[in-house]
């Protein structure tokens, strides 16, 4: 079955066209008959500049009096000192931006078309379009090459008259010129806008579009490109910036980038694209069985799919391996950045906005790389911890300027200039684990490739600051004794303390995610620093320090408790259920090892899905999804990942949020719920923690029969599963590392142990098949 998007009507809005890229410029290609559009972009793109924390904000002793204030109950109190201390005002922080539109108008028969098809083949990664007109076939194939950084189209037809076209290039950007260059247009590009900069600062982009066509002739019409009577014509775009460069290199980039790609043919472009792309798509396959709807357009699909009752199991196959072919386009080892909020790509409306098309540090850009090591693409994890190792740079300057404490610390979100401070209004902006939750990640990375040299240099120095930030800047509360965190919020959520002069409050002690991240942050660096053997009296401060941290609670509606107090909500249809990554992003709750925490995270969940009011977008359906799937749940799971797929995800499925939260007045493009749809599908099928693997943990009655292979799980193994009418058949393990492991499918368990390169086949009560 070829893993595609297809569609029988034209794209006329971006939320319908199909997006390429190359891990650093990316573009959604709109498709009509007579005409074309590229929206084009570049993911360094960015307005604004790097500027400096502010001098001493008030550091150490200011923490110090703003804490004794919470430690008083003073909440009032306390949130005004937080405003004087740690609210900076909002400067050149900037934002993502649209590069340009490069517009291809087509001078075709007027005759009507038939036999319409645009497609986006998710194996071969390229963005096709064909139709028949007048008795002639014409058809259009766009890609992007990352080993040639350049884009190519071949436009063409079996008509003896050849093709005619002109080309354009537009863009909303201010300082924006196109150049006559011969038979190619050149444009110069300066990212500026006036919303999260003062439109006066920014990167500065250079560009070539050029067209070659054989046969026929190439004119220059007022600032356009025009094609007479081709056999068929080549397309070339060529885009860099200035982003870190230190010469002037960069502005010759583009004429290399052409030359090199038009010193091959486009046959041997598109394979050497299609190898390289191959080389990490087909690492794994999956099958979730299909009926008669995998046939339709997948609009069609789309629109049928809630009604179905999401009796369409490919099209949820179809969903994770978009989200697998997103990540290969979008984030590659040698991207200058990682994801942003919109990925690789931009629509141009979050840039417009108070959001911003950045790194939010809270659960955006973290979802964005949910699905990299398990589904086997760990090289697209390279750009993400690249920029945590810059983030953590940075933000100790934060650390010290605010708080007066060493390590570092970033908070509810970030750009490319290196902000780490903390948001411009403390009711949101003081998420002080927020780069902790990022730097996560890199706990992660080495979990799935047990890569000890990336542990020795990488990960153990980057997180042993994080702790140190935190030993420094927690406090011990006098009556229970345990160690917190504060003042910081739990993103992006407020709640009554119970006394009325308090009002709505958002800043506290403790909120219950800072305690989950900083216990697996501490845990994680007492056994990194036993299998490095280093650091003995650091680790010891931390296994001294463990203990002190407040536990995990069940409040009094059974829920988890979101607060270490059990406050009452102000905002119960909140989008954001940070607490809740206990359970599915850490091991701290699981069904097996504390049942009644489990039951507190399904408590919370259907208290929030109670409600008529609830902020429903697709960071908070990939959530569900993935909470339930941790549940063993498949049913509930499923049923969230199906409403993401068939009711939050625009024609081209790429996930939006909807108008109306967080001030948004249309539903705007936001890509975690393709990577956090692709998350649950995963781990509805495997789940791994160092120690323990679950086989199909929350198979749904929908995916009946199938196979998955090439999921990875922790400890640097591969699995391949296959089951049957509900029940596995067979499982196969690859060990890539030496290690041991409990392996569970329902009321079945074994222990294994294995070398490396070792290959374990196990049957369906888990008896050993072959060990070679």
């Amino acid at each position: 079955m070829t893993e595609a998007l297809w569609y029988n009507t034209p794209a006329k809005a971006w939320g319908t066209g199909l997006p390429i890229g190359n891990g650093r410029i990316g573009a959604v290609v709109l498709s009509e008959i007579s005409k074309e559009t590229w929206s084009f972009n570049e993911i360094t793109f960015w307005s604004g500049q790097s500027e400096l924390s502010p001098k001493v904000y008030g550091g150490k002793a200011a923490i110090k009096e703003i804490q004794a204030r919470y430690l008083g109950n003073d909440f009032v109190g306390g949130k005004l000192l937080a405003e004087q201390y740690l609210q900076p005002s909002k400067k050149n922080y900037g934002t993502n931006l649209t590069v340009a539109k490069i517009h291809l108008e087509f001078d075709q028969p007027s005759a009507a078309p038939s036999n319409f098809r645009r497609e986006l083949n998710l194996d071969k990664a390229v963005a096709s379009a064909q139709y028949v007109l007048g008795g002639h076939n014409y058809r259009r194939e766009t890609f992007i090459s990352h080993r040639q950084q350049i884009l190519v189209s071949q436009i063409s037809t079996d008509s003896t008259q050849g093709l005619s076209l002109t080309l354009s290039i537009s863009s909303e950007n201010p300082d924006f010129i196109v150049t006559i260059m011969g038979d190619a247009l050149g444009f110069q590009a300066h990212a500026l806008e006036s919303a999260h900069s003062d439109g006066k600062c920014g990167v500065r982009g250079r560009g070539i579009v050029k067209i070659s066509a054989p046969g026929g002739s190439i004119q220059v019409n007022n600032g356009r490109l025009v094609v007479k009577n081709a056999k068929f014509a080549l397309v070339f775009l060529a885009f860099n910036t200035d982003f870190r460069q230190t010469n002037n290199d960069w502005m010759s980039l583009a004429s290399a980038q052409l030359k090199d790609a038009q010193s091959r043919t486009y046959e041997q472009l598109k394979t050497d694209h299609m190898k390289d792309h191959q080389s990490l798509y087909r690492r794994v396959s999956i099958n979730l069985g299909g009926n008669e709807s995998a046939a339709l357009p997948t609009n069609e699909r789309q629109s049928r799919f809630n009604e179905s009752g999401f009796d369409d199991p490919s099209l949820f196959a179809l969903y994770f391996q978009y989200g697998r072919y997103l990540t290969i386009s979008g984030t590659r080892a040698d991207s200058p950045l990682p994801l942003h909020l919109q990925g690789l790509w931009n629509d141009g409306e979050a840039s417009k906005m108070n959001w911003s098309c950045d790194y939010h540090l809270d659960i955006n850009t973290q979802m964005n790389y949910f699905p990299t090591e398990m589904t086997s693409l760990t090289e697209c994890h390279a750009p993400l911890i690249n920029y945590i190792e810059t983030l953590a740079r940075d933000g100790e300057t934060t650390a010290e300027q605010f708080y007066g404490s060493p390590g570092w610390v970033a908070h509810v979100f970030s750009n490319v200039w290196g902000f780490t401070d903390p948001g411009w209004e403390v009711s949101w902006g003081l998420n002080v684990t927020g780069g902790l939750w990022i730097a996560s990640h890199l706990i992660e990375h080495f979990e799935y490739t047990q890569d000890k040299t990336f542990l020795a240099e990488k990960a153990f120095p980057i997180l042993k600051k994080s702790a140190e930030f935190y030993l420094d800047y927690m406090t011990i509360e006098p009556i229970s004794g345990h160690l917190v965190t504060g003042p910081s919020v739990s993103p992006e959520n407020s709640f009554f303390t119970g006394d009325v002069k308090d009002g709505e409050q958002q800043l506290c002690l403790a909120p219950t995610v800072d305690t989950i991240l900083i216990r697996d942050l501490f845990h994680f660096l007492i056994n990194a620093g036993s299998q490095l053997n280093t650091d003995a009296e650091f680790c010891s401060r931390l296994k001294d320090a463990l203990p002190k941290l407040p536990p995990l609670k069940i409040g009094k509606k059974g829920q988890l408790q979101e607060w270490l107090e059990d406050y009452e909500e102000s905002q119960p249809d909140h989008r954001h259920l940070s607490h809740t990554i206990a359970l599915c992003r850490s091991d701290q709750i699981t069904p097996r090892h504390t049942p009644a925490l489990a039951e507190s995270v399904r408590v919370t969940l259907a208290n929030r899905q109670a409600r008529a009011d609830l902020e429903d977008i697709e960071f908070t359906a990939a959530l569900f999804g993935l909470n339930f799937a941790r549940l063993n749940d498949g049913e509930s799971a499923l049923k969230h990942v199906g409403h993401l797929i068939g009711e939050l995800c625009f024609e081209n499925l790429l996930s939006y949020s909807k108008a109306g939260v967080a001030g948004a007045e249309n539903s705007i493009f936001v890509i975690d719920g393709n990577f956090g749809g692709a998350a649950v599908v995963g781990e509805m099928l495997l789940r791994s923690s160092n120690s323990e693997v679950d086989l199909l943990p929350a198979l749904p009655s929908k995916w009946h029969s199938g196979f998955v292979q090439g999921l990875r799980a922790r400890g640097n193994v591969e699995f391949d599963i296959e089951w049957k009418d509900g029940n596995l058949t067979v499982v196969t393990l690859k060990a890539f590392s030496p290690g041991r492991v409990t392996l569970y499918y329902k009321n079945h368990r074994v222990d294994l142990s294995f070398d490396s390169l070792e290959v374990i086949r196990l049957s369906n009560s888990l008896e050993l098949l072959s060990k070679a």
